[in-house]
């Protein structure tokens, strides 16, 4: 990430990775590798709805990296827990994950069905 944007950085087995202030690993480089099309985007989440839904730090930064990149390939969420409730606050500017992966399921969220694997 640079200052308020995220970006795209070409990760390989030799990129340096350093720790970001909430501690998690992240690529050492601040070079921008904007590939279009994506094929698919790993996005983290704090929360997840049944209809793909996410809510993460409140910040949108994923929500304007994919409408920058407009991004027509796979959206994977990751997250502790699994979804239990609709979330209300959805705006326009939201975009819906098209899987979620936690440590017992993984959910698609494709044709607006959630389908669920163990």
């Amino acid at each position: 990430m640079i200052s308020v944007e995220i970006i795209s950085v070409k990760f390989e087995k030799s990129t340096e990775l350093e720790k970001n202030s909430w501690g998690i690993l992240e690529p050492k480089s601040n070079e921008d590798f904007s590939v279009n099309p994506f094929d698919i985007v790993i996005i983290p989440s704090v929360y997840c709805d049944y209809n793909g839904n996410r809510i993460g730090y409140g910040k949108g930064f994923y929500d304007r990296f994919l409408k920058r990149i407009n991004c027509e390939g796979t959206k994977i969420g990751f997250n502790l827990f699994s979804p239990n409730e609709e979330i209300s606050d959805i705006s326009i500017y939201d975009v819906a994950l098209d899987y979620l992966v936690t440590p017992t399921e993984t959910l698609s969220f494709l044709a607006g069905i959630s389908k669920f694997t163990k």
